[in-house]
C-alpha cells in the first residue's frame, strides 16, 4: 500500500533530458501542475542559482539547525546506471543481501576509484577489500515494483534526505532513475540495524548498556534534527530504521514515508495512516492526525526495546507480552520496579539509576496524551544526562 497524497508534502521536482551516469544532479522543484507528472532528469551545475532560487523543500527554512545538522542550498547526488549497480554488487547475489523491507531489497556493493560520490569524498578502506580494489562500500536499495512502496516513495526519499545533512542521518550518495529498476545508493553501515543487533538469534554477543545508551542518544539527535531544523516527521521510526556504523553511531534511515510537519498555525497534518505495528501512536492510528509527537511515541517504543531486548510487537510471545507497550506500562508507571524489565543478557551490568530514568523517559514518550509527550530536543537533553550519569555510575550486582 502506497502513501495517500492529498496536498503534497514537498514540492514536486521537475527533471528534463536524459540522465547521464556519473553526473552530479541538483534537486530542484516546481509548483506547476504540469511538473507534477514529470519523471525526466535535468543536469544542473552544482553552483546553479536556479536551484538556490527554487521552492524550499524544507518548511523550516531559515531555522537554526539542531546540533551538527545543516540544510544544503545546492545539494547534488550522483546518478548511477543500473549496469553500474549490478557491477558494484556482483549482480545482486544472495550473499550480498543485507535486508528486505517495504521498499524492496538492500544489497552490499563496492564502487571503484577515488572519485567523490554524492556530496562526500570516497572513503578508502584499508587492507584487503571484499570486492577487489579499494573503493567505497555502499548499500543499494532496489525498489520492489510489487512492494508496499513505489515511485512516489522513491522520489520522496531523494527529496527529503538529499537536501539535508546530519551525523545521525544515513547519507544518500545517489540514485538510479531506470524506470524498471529504481534504486537508492546509501553509505554502508557495517553493524547493520539496531533491530539486528538487539534480536539476532545466531550470536551470543549482545549490546552493552552503555552502547545502548549511545545508540539512543544518536537516534534522538537525528530525529530532533528532522523535527526542529527541517519540520519533518519520519512516520516510520523503528529499530529496523536505525543503522549503526563501525563505532555504533546511530544513523536514521528509510525516509520514504517522511511528511512535512504542520505549519505554525496548525496542530497536525491529516493523512492516511502509515507505519509499523507496535510502533504507531494510537492517536494517529485512530484519527489520521499526524504530529511530531507521533514520532516521539515511536521513539519511546524503541527505548523500551533497548531496555528489555524484546520486540515492539511479537505474536510468538505469551499473550500478555505480545504488545511491548501494554506489557511494560505497569512497570513504567512506578507500580513495579523497572529493572525487572531489563534485558537478562546484560547480566546486571548496568547502572540502576540510569535504568530507572530510561524507564521514566519511555513512559512519558508513550503517554496516551500526545500533548504530554516531550519534544525530541528535550529527549536528547535527558538522554545525554542519563548517558553521563551511567558512565560514572555503579553497576547493579546480581
Amino acid at each position: 500500500m502506497g502513501v495517500c497524497f492529498g496536498t503534497p508534502d514537498f514540492p514536486t521536482p521537475t527533471f528534463a533530458g536524459n540522465p547521464k551516469s556519473g553526473a552530479k544532479w541538483n534537486i530542484t522543484t516546481s509548483s506547476s501542475s504540469a511538473a507534477s507528472n514529470s519523471r525526466d532528469l535535468r543536469p544542473l551545475p552544482i553552483s546553479s542559482s536556479a536551484a538556490s532560487n527554487s521552492h524550499a523543500l524544507l518548511a523550516a527554512h531559515g531555522k537554526k539547525a539542531f546540533r551538527n545538522g545543516k540544510t544544503v542550498a545546492d545539494a547534488s547526488l550522483t546518478i548511477f546506471s543500473f549496469a553500474e549497480l549490478k557491477a558494484a554488487t556482483k549482480n545482486f547475489p544472495a550473499d550480498a543481501l543485507l535486508g528486505k523491507g517495504g521498499f524492496g531489497c538492500v544489497y552490499k556493493g563496492m564502487l571503484p576509484g577515488k572519485q567523490p560520490y554524492g556530496s562526500a569524498e570516497t572513503t578508502m578502506l584499508p587492507g584487503k577489500q571484499p570486492y577487489g580494489s579499494a573503493g567505497t562500500i555502499i548499500a543499494v536499495k532496489i525498489l520492489n515494483q510489487n512492494g508496499t512502496q513505489g515511485y512516489r516513495e522513491w522520489l520522496r526519499e531523494i527529496i527529503s534526505i538529499g537536501k539535508i545533512s546530519h551525523p545521525n542521518l544515513a547519507k544518500l550518495l545517489g540514485f538510479c532513475p531506470d524506470d524498471k529498476n529504481l534504486a537508492l545508493v546509501y553509505e554502508f553501515m557495517p553493524m547493520g540495524s539496531l533491530e539486528y543487533q538487539l534480536f539476532r538469534e545466531v550470536s551470543a554477543d549482545h549490546l552493552s548498556w552503555d552502547v545502548r545508551l549511545k545508540i539512543a542518544v544518536g537516534a534522538a539527535r537525528g530525529l530532533a534534527f528532522l523535527h526542529h531544523s527541517c519540520n519533518m516527521i519520519h512516520r516510520d521510526f523503528k529499530s529496523a530504521n536505525i543503522l549503526l556504523d563501525e563505532s555504533y553511531m546511530a544513523k536514521l534511515s528509510d525516509f520514504g514515508l517522511v511528511r512535512s510537519g504542520p505549519l505554525e498555525d496548525k496542530s497536525h497534518v491529516s493523512t492516511q495512516f502509515m507505519g509499523t505495528t507496535g510502533y504507531c501512536d494510537p492517536e494517529y492510528r485512530a484519527t489520521g492526525h499526524l504530529t511530531v509527537e507521533s514520532d516521539v511515541y515511536s521513539f519511546g517504543v524503541v527505548l523500551l526495546e533497548i531496555l528489555t531486548g524484546c520486540r515492539a510487537f511479537d505474536p510468538s510471545s505469551p499473550a500478555d507480552r505480545v504488545d511491548l507497550v501494554e506489557w511494560t506500562r505497569p512497570y513504567l508507571s512506578g507500580k513495579r520496579k523497572p529493572w525487572a524489565l531489563v534485558d537478562t543478557r546484560l547480566r546486571g551490568e548496568y547502572c540502576v539509576d540510569s535504568v530507572r530514568q530510561i524507564a521514566q523517559l519511555a513512559n512519558i514518550c508513550v503517554g496516551l496524551n500526545p500533548k504530554s509527550r516531550p519534544s525530541m530536543s528535550e529527549v536528547v537533553e535527558k538522554l545525554e544526562s542519563v548517558e553521563a550519569v551511567s558512565a560514572k555510575g555503579i553497576l547493579r550486582n546480581v
